[in-house]
């Protein structure tokens, strides 16, 4: 049933394949050496055997945003051996105020007062990475339009928001 609907989701998200339409060089970037990076990592063998083909996806993606990004404290309740791999430095912590790479998970029926309240938790130079984005799109869409987040990457399986005051705001697909 995944690949169908990844089949799906790839088909539909065509026009947004490897970065087009985006002019931010340093968006373009990301987008292409991290997000869709495809070539193989040093840990990619040694990490998620086990895991559904999911699981792997969006555990690889956290995994190079960890090894790009380079957080010194990370909240996170799951892919702890993909972050750990990607910056080995890294502390975790439940205290989402002192993260510098936040890992927030939308779930059907996911409370929306309780999730803006660890939401408005995240500090201004973290990287947010909201999982399960299509599920509850109505709280997706109020993080996608709050004041802070300024550039969003809409990836179907998640979500990544960085709250960087000194760029205008952008909201991209990416076909992930």
């Amino acid at each position: 049933m995944y690949w169908i609907e990844r089949i799906w989701v790839w088909l539909s998200r065509m026009p947004y394949n490897c970065g087009f339409g985006i002019q931010s060089p340093n968006d373009y970037w990301l987008v292409r050496n991290v997000i869709n990076e495809h070539r193989p990592y040093y840990q990619y063998d040694e990490l998620g055997r086990d895991d559904d083909a999911l699981t792997r996806k969006l555990g690889k993606l956290y995994f190079r945003l960890a090894n790009w990004w380079q957080p010194s404290v990370i909240a996170s309740e799951k892919y702890q051996a993909y972050l750990s791999a990607g910056c080995c430095k890294a502390i975790f912590s439940e205290n989402i105020e002192a993260a510098d790479f936040v890992v927030l998970r939308l779930e059907q029926g996911t409370n929306k007062e309780s999730f803006m309240s660890a939401y408005n938790k995240v500090k201004d130079n973290a990287l947010l990475v909201v999982e399960g984005i299509q599920t509850n799109k109505e709280i997706w869409e109020s993080i996608a339009d709050d004041t802070r987040a300024t550039i969003i990457f809409d990836l179907y399986y998640c979500g990544i928001v960085f709250f960087d005051k000194k760029r205008y705001k952008h909201y991209y697909k990416v076909n992930f």
